[in-house]
């Protein structure tokens, strides 16, 4: 069982600090955040599958997988250092070294990301100037200050934390994430940095990790980009003493718990899509296999005219049943129902039940679902898209200036 943390971050979990701080790599919102752990952390980390990987990614990519524990995570935004070759990959080596020093730890111990424009080198007298800030500002209370320093065109900031009810006590789980453009699985330009004080061992985090990943964050699009800079991290520090092992009872609490939390911030990203007005949830049900329930759900979810036609409210339920048809999955056009929300718009046999005028009122509304059922089977799958405005265009058209 588990609870929501009214303005809960990754502070509410014990032994955790963050802040997040202004340093100059922006013109003036803030742009460097800082998590630390007061208790050595497992971790485990999921990455971007682009060819493309940015300096960051690698680096922190190589420290997990090399090294046992971890302490910290430095984060900037205004710049990805994506596409700046050895010396990006140098500048990330270097970002590591500055902020164990600051905080009289190794270097193996911190984790670094980045988010913002690709080709550009790191201001790094910014940088270093920026780690020797930020680390005496470090507190219990600085999650949603860490959560506002990764944003990029994010209107909105993305942080949560659940307590969990297990049989020996209470854990806590906390997040911060941000995202809101070039968002597609796997994953996307999307960065999420989870907490836990549960104990947990490193090869059965990475099973939790990745299990609530593919049900939450590679489950969202928004224009159907990947990114070079995508990765989601969980840290565990044991600080509550409690352990959660394999296949028991709180195994299962702790994983539906951490889900329902990846899910919450994986909508929010969607929600939060550039230019979107609407956040729409893509059921597809009874589907041969999951792998075609995935396939239709990711078609429809990316598909630009599915997308425009949200925007106008258009009931163009053929849009979608294209995108279905377009995805490569097994299914036969002809069993195919669609709805939105409980209204029925298309029945087997293509026999048409729009109603128009109802189906327009659903489609203008903030938050509804497009449910298709393919009638072949019993594999489900829930996908979560935004609609295209023309704002979405603006957004990214000046994007660097």
């Amino acid at each position: 069982m588990h609870q929501f943390i009214e303005n809960g971050s990754v502070t509410s979990v014990k032994g955790i600090k963050a802040a997040g701080i202004f340093c100059g790599i922006k013109r003036k919102r803030k742009d460097l955040a800082l998590i630390f752990s007061e208790f050595p952390c497992t971790a485990a980390g999921t990455f971007t599958l682009n060819k493309v990987q940015a300096a960051p990614l690698l680096v922190t990519k190589a420290t997990i997988a090399k090294n046992e524990f971890a302490k910290a995570v430095l984060v900037n935004s205004g710049n990805a250092n994506a596409c700046t070759g050895e010396a990006g990959y140098n500048d990330a080596l270097q970002m590591q070294i500055w902020c164990a020093d600051k905080l009289n730890i190794s270097p193996n111990e911190v984790l670094i990301a980045s988010t913002g424009v690709i080709g550009q080198r790191l201001p790094m007298d910014t940088i270093k100037n920026g780690v020797d800030e930020i680390v005496p500002q470090l507190c219990i209370c600085g999650g949603l200050n860490a959560a506002e320093a990764i944003m990029t065109t994010d209107t909105k900031v993305k942080s949560y934390a659940v307590n969990v009810q297990l049989k020996n006590g209470t854990v806590t789980i906390g997040g911060i994430g941000k995202g809101s453009g070039m968002i597609m699985p796997n994953m996307a330009t999307m960065l999420g940095f989870l907490t836990t004080d549960a104990v947990i061992a490193k090869p059965l985090l990475y099973e939790l990790l990745f299990t609530s990943v593919q049900k939450s964050f590679n489950k969202i699009t928004v224009d159907g980009d990947t990114s070079t800079n995508d990765m989601v991290v969980l840290l565990a520090n044991g600080a509550s003493g409690i352990s959660i092992e394999k296949d028991n009872e709180d195994y299962f609490s702790f994983l539906e718990a951490l889900q329902s939390l990846c899910v919450e911030m994986a909508k929010s990203i969607v929600s939060d899509g550039e230019g979107a007005s609407k956040l729409v949830t893509v059921n597809v049900k009874n589907a041969k296999t999951q792998v075609d329930a995935n396939l239709i759900g990711k078609s429809i979810s990316n598909s630009p005219l599915v997308k425009t036609a949200i925007y106008g409210a258009d009931a163009n339920w053929g849009r979608i049943l294209s995108a279905a048809g377009q995805s490569g999955a097994d299914f036969e056009p002809s069993k195919v129902s669609i709805y939105f929300n409980e209204l029925p718009v298309l029945l087997p046999d293509y026999t048409l039940a729009l109603d128009e005028e109802k189906a327009a009122k659903i489609l203008s509304q903030y938050e509804f679902s497009i449910n298709v059922d393919l009638g072949i089977g019993s594999e489900n799958c829930t996908w979560w898209t935004c609609d295209f405005t023309e704002e979405y265009i603006r957004i990214n058209a000046d994007y660097r200036t």
